[in-house]
């Protein structure tokens, strides 16, 4: 019997449909050119000075919007490769369009056309894409020429125009999540954004790894009962957030019943299934996206002042969560009432 269950596990099957397994196939060969990609440097870049970099930051802000686009690229932006913007600029195209579809009536009119519309949506959204690309590699690759930011490191070995213009990795990516939605198992932003996000698993347990196992016990960062607390808080949020991601609130429905004839249609009982999270994850990266920004800023700025307000805003601090959880309340509010309507629930 248990021969049984092993042969009808959803794995087994989808391995025996040719076509389902056509896809998985296509889907896992794009994915490993992505991560390809995320490994191939940026010709003109001194890798050493910029670890050295991404090391400063990290210890002395608390964290900025680079680490946001580092972890969403899996990496690639910590070592400026020719993926170094990542999925970032088609995600804030996606939300910028999906704003202004909401508040334009125009694109929203679009919207609505069916199938014609949302492929119309979708251009307009490879064009902003195209546009964000160009403008954020333009204005970090301009800033990383400048040694004078970086306390003497040399990040550009050869700056110039055409290193400024690393747009065309994103481009690429934003192409195969078209393909793995169209000839692979579909989601493909959401499976690249996952692979960048998985592929941090690894460096971290080694870091973990080092901070829990030290020569003088001493010495020892993270002790084996933090660790367990730890793992055990790990697994609570995960199952906390799966529950309030897949929540649904039934809403009942009765429909009226209609005689024609001699036959009586109607008179059934539905209901309409609202998430309790609509905003799911956009409201985090909206709310995460502003608290980092002033660290950001005082990097680009060398204003004492300024970096001296920054620094009130490093992770882990009581005003840095009080602003955090406020604002991650406010976006929810926010983008929930953007994309969804009730009274289109009710428009026949």
């Amino acid at each position: 019997m248990l021969a049984d269950t092993f042969n009808v596990s959803p794995l087994v099957n989808c391995l025996k449909i040719p076509d389902l397994k056509k896809r998985l196939m296509v889907t896992a060969a794009l994915i490993l050119v992505y991560r390809i990609g995320c490994y191939l440097p940026t010709p003109g870049i001194d890798g050493v000075a910029l670890a050295e970099f991404f090391n400063r930051i990290s210890k002395t802000q608390g964290g900025t919007l680079f680490g946001i686009i580092n972890m969403f690229s899996g990496g690639a932006m910590e070592r400026l490769t020719i993926f170094a913007l990542g999925i970032m600029p088609y995600i804030s195209s996606s939300i910028i369009m999906q704003l202004l579809t909401a508040v334009i009536p125009a694109l929203e009119k679009i919207a609505k056309q069916g199938k014609a519309g949302h492929e119309k949506i979708n251009q307009f959204t490879r064009f902003g894409t195209v546009a964000l690309s160009i403008v954020q590699s333009f204005f970090i690759a301009l800033w990383l020429e400048d040694p004078a930011r970086f306390e003497g490191l040399k990040i550009v070995l050869n700056p110039g125009l055409g290193f400024r213009f690393f747009t065309t990795g994103t481009i690429f990516i934003m192409w195969l999540g078209e393909q793995i939605q169209e000839r692979g198992i579909g989601n493909g932003i959401s499976l690249i954004i996952t692979a960048g996000i998985v592929s941090r698993i690894w460096p971290a347990l080694h870091q973990l790894i080092l901070l829990i196992s030290p020569t003088n016990i001493a010495h020892r960062q993270i002790q084996p009962v933090t660790l367990v607390i730890m793992a055990f808080f790990l697994v609570a949020v995960i199952f906390a957030v799966i529950l309030i991601t897949q929540g649904q609130r039934k809403i009942p429905v009765q429909y009226a019943r209609r005689i024609v004839g001699r036959k009586i249609f109607g008179g059934q009982s539905t209901y309409i299934p609202l998430k309790v999270d609509t905003s799911g994850v956009i409201a985090i990266i909206f709310a995460q996206s502003i608290i980092l920004f002033p660290a950001t800023m005082a990097s680009f700025i060398p204003n004492p002042k300024f970096q001296a307000l920054a620094q009130g805003l490093i992770r882990g601090q009581v005003l840095y969560t009080l602003i955090y959880a406020l604002l991650i309340i406010f976006f929810c509010y926010f983008y929930t009432a953007i994309v969804f309507n009730p009274l289109d629930l009710f428009r026949v």
